[in-house]
């Protein structure tokens, strides 16, 4: 048996197993040196030298405290004083505010005195033309509007574009430099009223403002002025006169054609009705003028 040969076996070496976390090295350090070196070494000596950053001397306590009573002094005495100021304040606004109360009284107060005064010079005005006058004085005062006016009309309506979105094309408000926004103009009215006029109609007036021969129609930025007050789409005209050859006048004529360019080009909407009885409100300012014909010379030709 001692001359037979051991078998020989091959053993192979015995690896351990891989660390689950061996492939995180990085985050494996940072969990096992949470704190920096140099930080932990500087920590460790505050806490040896007994400086760990709290005051342990009484001056550097009594220092802290003494802060701290002066920061607690400070907002208590802020809010002392807001607590002092706000009745102060409270009634100054409320004496400004009865200040313009009592300054919109008087305002109204006055308007309502205008309005009256107003309503006595034009009944004066009436009374002394019919005196001066007769049928004659009456006729003037109805065209000269110190009078009411009664009877029957057309209504015309006219708004701003549909959004005052801006129209397209040329046409007769176009203008150098100007661009168009689809509202309607000063000119515009001027034209359509100058058109109701050319028709027939014995009276006219725009959202209740009686036209004369004094009348100016103006505007202000965006906004159409008759005598200086503003008035706010949709513009009401109402015109007095024989309502159904009125209206068919002025479609026929100079303004109503302006007036249909203004719909197709710029998208202005109008409507024109015509009005069994309409009451017309005299002028609220007028100034009576009289004039007498001068005889010619003898001898001019």
């Amino acid at each position: 048996m001692s001359g037979m040969s051991q078998p020989h076996t091959n053993r192979s070496p015995v690896t351990r197993p891989a660390r689950p976390d061996a492939s995180m090295s990085l985050l494996t350090h940072v969990m096992d040196h949470s704190l920096d070196e140099g930080y932990a070494e500087a920590s460790a000596r505050r806490e040896a030298e007994g400086t760990s950053g709290l005051p342990r001397t009484l001056k550097a306590k009594l220092a802290l405290a003494g802060g701290l009573v002066l920061a607690a002094m400070v907002v208590t005495l802020g809010a002392a004083q807001a607590r002092v100021a706000a009745p102060v304040l409270a009634k100054e606004r409320q004496e400004l505010i009865d200040r313009v109360d009592r300054a919109n009284a008087h305002a109204d107060g006055l308007e309502r005195d205008i309005e009256r005064l107003r309503t006595e010079v034009a009944d004066r005005q009436q009374a002394a033309l019919k005196q001066v006058g007769g049928d004659q004085g009456r006729l003037v005062a109805l065209l000269s509007g110190a009078t009411d006016v009664r009877g029957p009309g057309v209504k015309l309506v006219v708004d701003d574009a549909k959004g005052s979105a801006s129209g397209g094309g040329g046409g007769p408000r176009e203008t150098k430099g100007f661009s168009d926004t689809g509202r309607l103009r000063d000119r515009d009215m001027q034209k359509i009223v100058n058109g109701l006029w050319q028709s027939g109609a014995e009276a006219v007036s725009i959202n209740g403002q009686r036209l004369t021969a004094l009348s100016a129609i103006r505007a202000a930025g965006d906004a159409i002025l008759v005598d200086n007050r503003p008035l706010v789409p949709p513009y009401e005209v109402l015109a007095v006169g024989d309502g159904k050859r009125l209206g068919t006048r002025f479609q026929d004529s100079a303004g109503g054609q302006y007036l249909h360019v203004l719909q197709e080009s710029y998208g202005i909407r109008s409507t024109l009705t015509p009005v069994d009885d309409l009451r017309l409100q005299a002028a609220s300012s007028l100034a009576v003028r009289t004039a007498t014909a001068e005889q010619p010379k003898k001898g001019a030709s």
